[in-house]
């Protein structure tokens, strides 16, 4: 028995249509009777087709998919199930918009399986990389702006006239911060806060 060539599709609800990627597939070409496609919305990632798909597949069958992400939503899923697909099934992939990803031997003694590897590895290496990259320069962007004064959080209560004249009776130790912020609907720490300058 030879081996089948299969598509997948996915498209999340962002995308709405599919029609790029079963054309993409069918010039491959995949018959259309071996296209499985889901559709899911962003939060629900549950597959029934790629499942229905995996079951299907055996050693030396080829698995066609018109761009990397259609494997996972990151890169952990993408290497998950690279792996599953190529290491367990021992499925050849075709990603026909990265001709690097394409596990089929190729005429030099590196195998295609090899290369592919290597590219998915490098690929997932610079997305981790871009991802610490953002997280850093948020953090350096928020210390930047609470160093040009830029508030973050709840906006500040302005400090009502009274508040003033109860300070400096808390300070006389004619009244408790307690009754002081009861006076002025404001809860007590925010009181403290006021007295300290904060």
């Amino acid at each position: 028995m030879g081996s089948n060539i299969y598509g997948y599709v996915r498209v999340s609800t962002k995308e709405q249509n599919e029609d790029r990627q079963i054309l993409a597939l069918q010039n491959f070409p995949v018959s259309e009777k071996y296209i499985y496609m889901d559709k899911l919305s962003g939060k629900d990632f549950n597959r029934p087709q790629y499942r229905k798909l995996l079951k299907k597949l055996r050693p030396g069958d080829i698995l066609v998919i018109k761009s990397i992400d259609r494997l996972g939503r990151n890169y952990d899923e993408i290497l998950l199930q690279w792996r599953i697909i190529t290491k367990e099934k021992k499925v050849d992939v075709v990603v026909l918009d990265m001709p690097l990803l394409d596990t089929r031997k190729s005429g030099n003694d590196l195998t295609g399986t090899f290369v592919a590897d290597l590219v998915l590895q490098i690929l997932s290496y610079v997305a981790q990389t871009e991802r610490e990259n953002i997280h850093q320069r948020q953090r350096e962007g928020i210390a930047a702006a609470k160093l040009r004064g830029v508030q973050f959080g709840r906006p500040r209560k302005p400090v009502p006239e009274q508040f003033w004249k109860l300070k400096e009776d808390w300070e006389n130790k004619k009244i408790t911060s307690r009754a002081a912020a009861q006076q002025l609907s404001i809860a007590q720490d925010t009181f403290l806060r006021w007295v300290h300058g904060k």
